[in-house]
């Protein structure tokens, strides 16, 4: 199963996902009341949820590495695709109620609120802590080492930076290259991981899956995490029962 190191050195990630953190920043300050109130591809969301639920995405290491552990083995990243989606409802219902009590105010306080949940994040991977990859961190799934989460807040502020920038309709967000390669990796082995376990595909047509994934990617890796998190339509050479792999 790759981890961390399989998808770029701890470093990259970090500071990917410090550079990600701050475009997203950027982005929010930026927003007006009207493009606050925008429906986005995620539901009912407006731009104001998806603010929230980024917010809590990217404070949620620092609120929370802390926390106790669980014992058992780690989880690895092909396995947290895998059960990320089971926790939809309840991603739903904190970013709902996180819109409703923290990010209900207008522009300047939503941009304050979200610039303390990234402040959080840069100051902690800045720090000592950060650097412990090993470190255990509790997951409702199960521990997951410490330089494995951070690679899921790229999947997160990637995927949910690209929604923005579609709600908002712009062509594209500024992403840090970086956050985007280590994301669509990431993905492709979840892919890979699927295809080879899955019953509707023999081992060939498993393997030609994967080599059109990373075609794709390899094109335009934003497509790929397009089509790999149910952004877009799964292309005909893709079998749908393999994508999405998130959604």
């Amino acid at each position: 199963m790759p981890n961390s190191r399989t998808l770029a050195e701890p470093p990259v990630v970090r500071a990917a996902l410090a550079a990600q953190a701050l475009a997203l920043r950027d982005a929010v300050r930026a927003l007006d009341e009207a493009e606050l109130a925008l429906p986005t591809r995620l539901g009912d969301w407006r731009v104001r949820e998806l603010a929230a639920h980024l917010a809590i995405q990217v404070g949620w290491v620092p609120l929370h590495v802390d926390d106790p552990a669980p014992d058992g083995p780690l989880l690895g990243l092909t396995a947290w695709v895998a059960a990320v989606r089971s926790a939809a409802d309840l991603l739903d219902e904190a970013a709902r109620r996180h819109a409703a009590e923290v990010f209900a105010g207008p522009t300047a306080a939503v941009a304050a609120a979200f610039d303390e949940a990234v402040d959080l994040l840069t100051d902690f991977l800045a720090g000592p802590r950060a650097a412990d990859a090993g470190r255990r961190f509790g997951l409702r799934f199960g521990p997951i080492a410490l330089g494995d989460m951070l690679v899921t807040r790229l999947v997160e502020t990637v995927v949910h930076a690209d929604d923005l920038a579609h709600a908002l309709g712009r062509s594209r967000f500024p992403h840090d290259t970086r956050a985007v390669a280590a994301v669509s990796a990431l993905l492709l082995a979840a892919l890979a991981e699927r295809a080879a376990g899955a019953d509707v595909v023999d081992a060939v047509a498993a393997a030609d899956v994967v080599d059109r994934a990373e075609k794709l990617a390899a094109a335009d890796p934003l497509a790929w995490i397009r089509v790999a998190t149910g952004r877009d339509p799964v292309p005909a050479d893709l079998p749908a029962g393999l994508l999405p792999l998130l959604g």
